[in-house]
C-alpha cells in the first residue's frame, strides 16, 4: 500500500483502514487500535520527562510503590507542540508491577474538576498492580503551557 502525506483535514466516506503512525493531532474516530511505536519504562519514583510522556505509554514493573510526577505544563506543552485545545491520551501499564503506581500532577498541571466530582474513577490517580493495572489519562491543554489532567479509564 502506498503512503500519502496530507496537510489539513482529511475526510473519508467509507472510513479509514490501517495503522496510524507518527504524530496524530485532532480528532480520530472509528474502530481499530492505535499502537504506540515507543514506550517509556519508569520503575522507580521519579519525574517523567516530557519525552517519556510524549510516547503516550508508560510501563512500570516495580516491586515497590512508585510515584510518577508529570513534567511541568511548559515542558510537556513544548514536547507535544501543544496549543490551547490540544488533547493527548496517556496510558499507564502496571500489569507487570508488584505494587501501586501513583501519578502526581506537576506545576501548570491541574487535576480536572471532574476528578473532584467523581471520586473513585476520574479522581483515582493510583494504578493497581497486576491484571487490572491499566489506566488511561487525558491531558487537555488550556494554553501551550498549562493542562488539565483527568483519568478517563
Amino acid at each position: 500500500m502506498a503512503s500519502t502525506t496530507f496537510s489539513g483535514p482529511v475526510t473519508s466516506t467509507n472510513g479509514f483502514i490501517g495503522a496510524l503512525t507518527g504524530n496524530v493531532t485532532g480528532n480520530v474516530a472509528g474502530s481499530g487500535s492505535i499502537t504506540h511505536a515507543t514506550t517509556a519504562a519508569l520503575n522507580a519514583t521519579a519525574t517523567a520527562t516530557a519525552a517519556e510522556v510524549a510516547t503516550g505509554y508508560i510501563t512500570s514493573t516495580s516491586a515497590s510503590a512508585t510515584a510518577i510526577t508529570l513534567p511541568t505544563g511548559t515542558l510537556l506543552g513544548a514536547a507535544l507542540g501543544a496549543a490551547k485545545g490540544t488533547v493527548f491520551d496517556l496510558y499507564i501499564d502496571n500489569t507487570a508491577g508488584a505494587s501501586t503506581v501513583t501519578i502526581v500532577v506537576a506545576v501548570n498541571g491541574i487535576l480536572s474538576t471532574a476528578a473532584a466530582d467523581t471520586a473513585g474513577s476520574f479522581g483515582d490517580l493510583t494504578i493497581a498492580a497486576g491484571a487490572t493495572g491499566l489506566a488511561r489519562f487525558t491531558i487537555m491543554f488550556s494554553s501551550a503551557t498549562a493542562y488539565a489532567f483527568t483519568r478517563t479509564a
